[in-house]
């Protein structure tokens, strides 16, 4: 849960309101699923996938990751353990620094952890960079973001999030402000990434075609509560929930489905 805003408090509006932008969640992540969140906008995904990382601190609950509690940790304790939880943001232009080039920006997490000095973590970035599918290497390592187009700034990102080995990937609408053809392309990597790195991924969407093609399980999130939780194929199937049933009914490719 948010608590309302300091200034409207001090302004004695809304006193002692709550604003449950998320509220009453509980939701077990398997190791090497995808798990996907799906919902409208507003319905509260990026706030709950920002209060998994701790970059939003929960009013009450818990955020176990390993066995241990985040929302306990030091900051000292809760930066080591982001190594093993990255994210990959919708906008890759905008949460990658314009001020370095392609090649320091997906070292710079390596330098940050001090899991290699600056020539190894220089080899690294090359060797992501040729994984993700940015090749010649050369071309695109000493280039800026925005030398670049939004696929491969989103490979960028993704190769940025994959550099510190870790457990845990949240994809935030990931592909959702790139065209078609590009969405399947960088969609196939992931998963062949997913394959080759033993990766975890928490999938939020609110595209039913994207969640069904890549996702595990799904849960459906409605005002800040996921109203349910099953296998991709038996929600989209036998769905329960009202909401889930007007959302596969809203999508045309589903609708004979769920009939």
């Amino acid at each position: 849960m948010l608590e309302s805003g300091f200034l409207a408090k001090l302004l004695g509006r809304q006193q002692n309101t709550v604003i449950k932008a998320v509220d009453g969640i509980s939701l077990d992540l398997y190791a090497g699923e995808i798990l996907g969140l799906v919902g409208e906008s507003g319905c509260g995904k990026s706030t709950l996938s920002r209060t998994i990382l701790q970059l939003i601190q929960p009013t009450s609950g818990r955020v176990e990751f390993l066995g241990r509690d985040l929302t306990q940790l030091s900051p000292g304790e809760l930066r080591r353990q982001r190594r093993d939880l990255q994210m990959v943001f919708q906008d890759p232009h905008a949460c990658l620094n314009p001020m370095m080039t392609v090649g320091q920006g997906i070292a710079d997490p390596l330098l940050i952890h001090g899991l290699a000095n600056r020539e190894e973590a220089a080899k690294k970035a090359h060797a992501m960079l040729a994984r993700v599918g940015l090749t010649p290497t050369e071309t695109y390592f000493d280039r800026f973001p925005g030398d670049l187009s939004g696929g491969q700034q989103q490979r960028v990102a993704i190769a940025r999030a994959l550099i510190t080995q870790p457990k845990l990937i949240i994809c935030d609408e990931p592909v959702s402000m790139l065209d078609a053809t590009v969405q399947s392309q960088v969609l196939e990597l992931m998963l062949d990434l997913k394959r080759e790195f033993d990766l975890t991924y928490l999938f939020i969407t609110h595209d039913l075609w994207v969640a069904k093609f890549l996702c595990d399980r799904i849960a459906v999130m409605q005002a800040g509560k996921v109203v349910e939780l099953g296998p991709t194929e038996e929600l989209f199937s036998h769905p329960h929930h009202p909401y889930t049933q007007t959302l596969l009914q809203a999508a045309p490719l589903f609708a004979r489905q769920v009939q």
